[in-house]
């Protein structure tokens, strides 16, 4: 396995391995690359439904998705579609997925199937470098506050997607999410601290409202997306991503209206948080 960084604090683009047979050391090379870096590219890789399947069961474990339709003859693969007709893309905010779990999923295997002539690419963050990029009393600041994360208000029947061309697509609005976690984690790989909130679903802190909390959120997620903190995806037919949901931030780019976009995910099963 050969790789090279995408951005000088996150990211790898990998070379040398042939994702449908890759196991044992090989695979654990690749593992805490993703755990490292956050986020692997792997290019030019042909990966049936089978194959993805078996990659993620090798990995350690699936978790089904709760909303995003299923291909169906592969309950494990979630579709993460926009047609070419509707306006509003699945992921296009920062967030870092199933972050409302109570015990979040480690990462996903984004396979590409259908791909618009340009645009759509997905933009990755560290929370291992937005940490380390804080300021000491900032740092202490947080050190021991935990924060109440749902995504009720994004996927229930009269939340953000119910309102948009994507709405009648998306499963379980009758579902409840609601977890609290550490906003500083230990990732249980590395060992490296982490920032862990983000945008989309962290709602408060524990012991403060959403309006007291929104000032240090607001500080937290300004000092996780500055610009070296950032690498993107740039898709082509063949592309795989696999990256880390406790070490990075994503956000897909809605920048290719009047085109389709179909990609397959895997959601990796995670552990349990701790500080």
């Amino acid at each position: 396995m050969e790789w090279t960084p995408m951005a000088e604090k996150i990211g790898a683009e990998v070379s040398g391995i042939r994702l449908a047979d890759v196991d044992g050391a090989e695979l654990e090379a690749l593992k805490q690359l993703v755990y490292d870096r956050g986020v692997a590219v792997l290019r030019d890789q042909e990966l049936s439904p089978e194959e993805h399947i078996a990659l993620a069961e090798r990995w350690g474990g699936i978790d089904i998705n709760n909303y995003f339709p299923l291909q169906e003859k592969y309950p494990q693969i979630a579709i993460v579609r926009k047609a070419a007709d509707q306006q509003t893309n699945i992921g296009g905010a920062w967030h870092t997925d199933h972050s409302y779990d109570q015990v979040p999923a480690m990462g996903s295997i984004l396979v590409a199937r259908t791909l618009p002539p340009s645009g759509g690419d997905t933009h990755f963050a560290h929370m291992g470098a937005a940490y380390d990029s804080l300021p000491d009393d900032l740092k202490a600041e947080i050190e021991d506050l935990k924060a109440f994360h749902t995504a009720d208000h994004v996927y229930k029947a009269d939340g953000i997607y119910a309102q948009t061309d994507q709405g009648a697509d998306l499963r379980g609005h009758d579902l409840k999410t609601g977890a609290i976690h550490p906003v500083v984690i230990r990732h249980p790989h590395t060992g490296r601290k982490l920032l862990y909130v983000n945008g989309s679903f962290t709602i408060n802190f524990v012991g403060k409202t959403r309006e007291e909390s929104l000032p240090l959120l607001a500080r937290l997620i300004n000092a996780a997306l500055t610009e070296d903190n950032q690498c993107k995806v740039v898709w082509r037919p063949g592309t795989v991503t696999i990256w880390d949901n406790r070490t990075t931030w994503h956000n897909a780019m809605n920048d290719y209206h009047g085109h389709a976009r179909e990609m397959h995910r895997i959601t990796l099963s995670g552990e349990a948080l701790a500080a």
